[in-house]
């Protein structure tokens, strides 16, 4: 993202994503990870080298990392989550972004503007 050197277009840039990140939907601050593990039994195909596929959420939970099993129904779902958190946490840096760039414009605006009168 560039950095505007307007105030004006600055706080505009802003109150766009703020109005987009009023339209969260549902999210879940994980990781999804796709496993190929084996079952254990001896007849499976897994005991020949096939293995199974298992999707798991990862997730660090009082600085200890915490996994949860994703059913394959839910799985659609579950990513659309994850990938919300994504989006949100993008515009939650732009934000953030912006408001500094307005903090480190703002004397710069001010000295313009007792300049011009």
């Amino acid at each position: 993202m560039s950095t505007p050197r307007h105030p004006t277009v600055a706080r505009r840039m802003r109150d766009a994503r703020m109005k987009k990140l009023a339209q969260a939907g549902p999210l879940v601050a994980a990781s999804l990870v796709t496993q190929a593990v084996t079952c254990g039994r001896p007849q499976c195909r897994c005991a020949q080298g096939e293995k199974h596929l298992k999707h798991v959420l990862t997730f660090k939970r009082d600085g200890k990392t915490q996994t949860v099993y994703v059913p394959l129904d839910l799985l659609p779902e579950v990513r659309r989550w994850v990938a919300e958190h994504q989006r949100i946490k993008q515009l939650l840096r732009d934000i953030s972004d912006l408001s500094l760039d307005l903090i480190r414009s703002h004397v710069t605006h001010r000295k313009r503007l007792q300049g011009r009168r």
